[in-house]
């Protein structure tokens, strides 16, 4: 049940190390988030996977763990949804250029289904090259709709 401060519209913005540790911080930041809007514990873990996939991928793919390179999290609360746009400075690269998770050949790979879990978690999912340089990621979820 959300709680009266959840109605309460509000912004949150960080820019992170590229480290693993960031992810933690970022997904601690969304879920205290979630929690308050009233998402039960089911919707928290996936909005939770999302954000720690992306993060990976943001650290990881984006930045290279490159310690000059930053990357930004804004978390966005409404009374209906939360929003969660990730973002890093690395050298972008093209959707439709990724491997099909789901071929044959991809499917005992450790790695390449983040974008998919994300798409199958979130309601909404955008995509699209940062400027100057890199990737963001919008990922929306809203309050009382089902997986």
């Amino acid at each position: 049940m959300p709680n009266d401060e959840a109605t309460e519209a509000r912004t949150l913005e960080q820019v992170l190390d590229s480290t693993l540790d960031s992810v933690d911080v970022a997904e601690e930041a969304v879920l205290r988030e979630a929690q308050e809007l009233g998402f039960d514990e089911d919707e928290q873990h996936r909005i939770g996977m999302s954000v720690r996939e992306c993060m990976v991928n943001a650290v990881v793919h984006g930045n290279r763990y490159n310690a000059r390179k930053k990357v930004h999290l804004t978390v966005s609360r409404a009374a209906d949804r939360l929003t969660v746009v990730i973002g890093d400075e690395g050298e972008g690269f093209d959707l439709n250029n990724l491997p099909d998770p789901l071929a044959n050949e991809n499917l005992l790979r450790h790695s390449g289904r983040g974008l998919l879990l994300i798409q199958a978690f979130m309601d909404e999912f955008q995509i699209r090259a940062r400027e100057p340089k890199g990737t963001e990621v919008k990922m929306v979820k809203y309050v009382g709709k089902a997986s």
